[in-house]
């Protein structure tokens, strides 16, 4: 079982991994060398333990520590216990869902585990918004994505952000990153997938043509600002589009992920 340790001192190195975290800096100093990434809420922790991620430790107000009681008990990780007060004064925002967790991270798996047995795929280019990751992952659980692989350059998936906004689907769905994202398309074909592209340029057809009676699908969303780049829609088996009501052009990328997957799950 996790030890119980009250802490009165906000400057206890003890804290340091909840501290420090709140720079970006010392945060991805501190995930570079130790490899660490912030849960918080109980939902989100007990996901992210379920999951096979190490914890590191535990943050938590005397209210907090019921709910997650099973999961202290399984863990041999000491579990930090101050006020509420202290809890905001040291990570530097309001923990207003119940517990944090620092947790050790997993090495990411390769593209082939990611993809063994899936046969509808959300591939990612620099989205860079961890909001916009989050909800990304969460609509791909929700809606039957059966993996997700990124670019080098999209935002990190275990932010504290981005688990917060998924609800902690970054722990159920596989995900990995796209070590050569160059020929990552056409190395998907080759793997029997249609790179289905979403996209504004011409030529494009709607999403419920592009994917209607395929068999493995890779949907593929670009940048928030820019789209994809050109280079991915030349590499794209098609490109596709959402029919939209006069006067409007796009979609959020998170919002365009959640109708490309409903659609794909309906082909």
């Amino acid at each position: 079982m996790a030890d119980l340790i009250e802490v009165d001192d906000p400057d206890d190195p003890r804290l340091a991994d909840y501290r420090d975290l709140r720079d970006v800096t010392l945060r991805k100093h501190l995930e570079a060398q130790h490899g660490l990434f912030l849960a918080e809420g109980e939902k989100v922790v007990r996901r992210a333990v379920e999951a096979g991620y190490p914890a590191r430790s535990f943050l938590m107000a005397p209210r907090w520590l019921d709910g997650l009681g099973d999961v202290l008990e399984r863990s041999a990780a000491p579990c930090f216990v101050v006020s509420e007060a202290m809890a905001e004064q040291v990570t530097g925002f309001h923990v207003h869902r119940g517990a944090l967790a620092s947790m050790r991270r997993n090495a990411l798996p390769s593209v082939e585990a990611v993809l063994h047995g899936a046969r509808t795929v959300l591939v990612v280019e620099d989205v860079v918004d961890h909001t916009n990751i989050g909800a990304l992952f969460r609509s791909g659980a929700a809606l039957g994505v059966d993996a997700v692989l990124l670019s080098p350059r999209a935002a990190d998936p275990l932010y504290r952000r981005s688990v917060k906004v998924a609800m902690g689907a970054v722990f159920s769905l596989p995900w990995t990153r796209l070590e050569e994202w160059h020929g990552a398309l056409p190395s998907l074909t080759a793997r029997g997938f249609t790179t289905v592209a979403l996209t504004l340029a011409e030529g494009a057809v709607p999403i419920e043509d592009a994917v209607l009676g395929l068999d493995r699908v890779a949907l593929v969303l670009g940048s928030e600002g820019h789209g994809l780049s050109a280079r991915w829609q030349a590499d794209a088996d098609r490109l596709a589009t959402i029919s939209m009501a006069a006067g409007i052009d796009s979609l959020n990328v998170a919002a365009a992920s959640a109708v490309a997957c409903y659609v794909a799950a309906r082909r």
